[in-house]
């Protein structure tokens, strides 16, 4: 069996890892195309060394632009990616430009496609990601689920034949990612503050950085919080106060450039709590068992919420209120999986080529 993973984004390259190292494993030969839509190396390229994944196969460089434009690159460069290399399988991973463009690359040349992490909805159509994730599933071959929530989602939308559970890839990665921290001393994260005495934040999402009144409001309310917040400071957020005049460094807040992925796992684990608009990161927050506060109206990972350990604020005093509030009751819930889903994504591909 041959596959195609295509990835292009901090969070598919966190996804990429397990599953990289399952076809391996399985004797899958995979090829690996990295579209680029991340290009800084802190969200890139590191990625691929601390997460010990080959490197790419092939690179289309599309580097930054409007989601036309980036998602258009894409598909004309795939073409021939996949006229090369005949692969049994496209994986499409996650809700970004480089996922849309998989699917219709791979539809438009009859090449069966997976998605990895299928079924998630925040039902907000403002969101790029709401139309990425929905039109992948409906044009894909296999709708590889992370929860029974996601799966629902698929019943409901009449793709349940061709949809299964496998668990969250994220959460396999999280796991050994965690093991290999518990020997990381504090100093090592040059964060400036001791565990347990700060707050880290994440905020990307162009609902909250491109309105200049909403940035505003959500920085103002992290350089109040009563701990200091450490935010790292995604490029988009750095553009976007710098071109609206919003400081980022000032009361409680002090921007921190991007981390490795061992080293965000490891100031999670140390932190006295997350805020975020980040997906990804209010999942990593509850397998931790870290409070989150996610800055948005909804979210995709509900059971984070329905057990407590996630709160969704969006003005500055739901922000504050969250943030401070009770340590959520503990849980043994595991919605996420055992850690074991990108064994299941390899099996599943292949029991359904030979189907």
């Amino acid at each position: 069996m041959k596959i195609v993973s295509v990835v292009g984004a901090r969070p598919q390259f966190v996804k990429l890892a397990p599953v990289a190292s399952a076809a391996a494993e399985a004797g899958v030969e995979h090829v690996i195309v990295h579209t680029g839509q991340h290009y800084d190396p802190l969200l890139s390229d590191v990625f691929f060394e601390d997460l010990a994944i080959p490197q790419p196969t092939v690179h289309l460089g599309v580097g930054s632009g409007s989601h036309g434009v980036q998602t258009g690159a894409m598909l004309a460069a795939m073409d021939a990616v996949l006229d090369e290399h005949q692969p049994d399988w496209v994986i499409a991973y996650g809700d970004t430009n480089s996922t849309i463009a998989a699917a219709l690359s791979a539809v438009k040349l009859h090449v069966p496609l997976a998605h990895l992490e299928a079924g998630l909805r925040s039902f907000n159509r403002r969101m790029p990601e709401e139309h990425n994730r929905v039109l992948t599933d409906h044009a894909a071959d296999l709708c590889l689920a992370p929860t029974e929530v996601a799966l629902r989602h698929l019943n409901a939308e009449g793709l349940g034949e061709r949809s299964l559970v496998v668990g969250d890839v994220m959460t396999d990665v999280l796991f050994r990612v965690r093991e290999a921290n518990s020997a990381m001393p504090d100093d090592e994260l040059l964060l400036g503050a001791p565990a347990g005495g700060y707050y880290l934040a994440t905020i990307h999402r162009a609902d909250n950085t491109d309105d200049p009144d909403r940035l505003a409001t959500i920085v103002d309310s992290l350089a109040a919080l009563d701990r200091p917040v450490i935010i790292v400071a995604h490029p988009r957020l750095v553009s976007r106060a710098a071109e609206f005049g919003i400081r980022l460094e000032r009361g409680s807040l002090t921007p921190h450039s991007p981390l490795r992925y061992p080293q965000l796992v490891a100031a999670v684990q140390r932190s006295a709590g997350v805020v975020t608009d980040s997906g990804g990161l209010q999942k990593e927050a509850f397998l931790l068992r870290v409070p989150c506060t996610t800055v948005r109206t909804e979210t995709e990972w509900v059971e984070t919420v329905d057990l407590g350990w996630n709160l969704l604020a969006t003005t500055a005093e739901e922000i504050a209120a969250a943030v401070s509030r009770p340590l959520p009751r503990p849980t043994d819930s595991a919605p996420y999986g055992d850690g074991r889903a990108a064994e299941r994504v390899i099996a599943a591909l292949a029991n359904h080529r030979a189907a």
